[in-house]
């Protein structure tokens, strides 16, 4: 399969799939949930810059949070487990 040449922000992907922008960056923050080089870091001239992904990478995150969803207790489990801010959550 050819390589996307788009990527898409964070924010941009979660309004696109109607999921929490909170979810999103905590289930990329660990980059082994999405596969490598679907994730991506865009300079933008912030110091930390941004986060985004490839449309692979939007399928990976979309199949994630469908796996997670079967996991007893979900996706409230799952923040547990990676241990969010109990605000979060």
């Amino acid at each position: 399969m050819a390589r996307s040449r788009f990527v898409y922000t964070l924010k941009e992907v979660a309004g696109m799939i109607s999921e929490n922008l909170e979810l999103v960056e905590e289930l990329t923050a660990n980059s082994d949930n999405i596969t490598e080089g679907e994730l991506v870091y865009v300079r933008d001239g912030s110091e930390d810059g941004t986060k985004a992904l490839t449309e692979n990478g939007i399928d990976d995150l979309q199949n994630l949070l469908a796996d997670i969803r079967t996991w007893d207790g979900g996706i409230r489990q799952f923040l547990v487990d990676e241990q969010c801010d109990p605000e979060m959550i």
